[in-house]
C-alpha cells in the first residue's frame, strides 16, 4: 500500500532532512543556508507542489509561446514553516511555469483571508 502526502503536509519533515543532509555534507552552519538557496533556486515547483487550494482567476497573456494557453491561479499552501498565497502562472497540463505576487504569513487564518479577498 502506497502513502502519498503532498509537499505541504511533509515540508516540516523535508526541509529538516535536507538541511541535515546538507550539514552531514558541508558542515554545521552550511546546511540551512544551502537549503534555503535550494528552495529559492526551484521556487516556483515548490510552490505549485505544496498548494493545499486553489482558484482559477484568469487567463494570462503574458506567455512566451503563443501556442500554449496560460492561466493565472490563486493558491493557499504551506512551506517551511510559513503560510503562503500566490498567483501561479499554470499550463492546460497543470505545469506551473512562474509566480507572482507571493505572500506569506505565520498565522493560516491569515493566508486564508488574503486568499479569499483576492
Amino acid at each position: 500500500m502506497t502513502y502519498l502526502q503532498p509537499i505541504s503536509v511533509a515540508s516540516e519533515r523535508v526541509m529538516t532532512a535536507l538541511v541535515a543532509g546538507l550539514e552531514f555534507e558541508f558542515g554545521r552552519g552550511a546546511g540551512e543556508a544551502l537549503a534555503h538557496r535550494f528552495l529559492e533556486a526551484e521556487e516556483v515547483d515548490f510552490h505549485w507542489e505544496a498548494r493545499i487550494q486553489e482558484r482559477w482567476i484568469g487567463g494570462y497573456a503574458g506567455g512566451f509561446d503563443d501556442e500554449v494557453e496560460l492561466d493565472r491561479v490563486r493558491v493557499i499552501g504551506r512551506l517551511d514553516g510559513r503560510w503562503f498565497v500566490a498567483v501561479m502562472i499554470v499550463d492546460g497540463d497543470g505545469n506551473a511555469h512562474g509566480m507572482m505576487g507571493k505572500r506569506r504569513f505565520g498565522r493560516r487564518g491569515d493566508a486564508l483571508k488574503a486568499f479569499a479577498d483576492a
